[in-house]
């Protein structure tokens, strides 16, 4: 039950997009899908710095170490 609302929503779409052949609006999409206006490079080093930082933190592997956690 309850599901008539979400498949005529998926119908809706599926159909806009098999029909409306142009005119993408690549703001809109960019901003339904939280994208900022950075290139995707630009904060490789942050997260670099990061991950390093996690992995100095955990670093070890309990599979290694013949140990589970059961």
């Amino acid at each position: 039950m309850g599901r008539g609302r979400a498949k005529a929503k998926q119908v809706k779409v599926a159909r806009q997009l098999k029909y409306n052949s142009g005119g993408t609006d690549l703001d809109r999409l960019r901003n339904e899908l939280g994208a900022g206006d950075s290139p995707a490079g630009e904060d490789y080093d942050e997260l670099a710095e990061k991950y390093a930082d996690y992995a100095d933190d955990y670093g070890t592997d309990d599979r290694k170490e013949g140990t589970s956690g059961r």
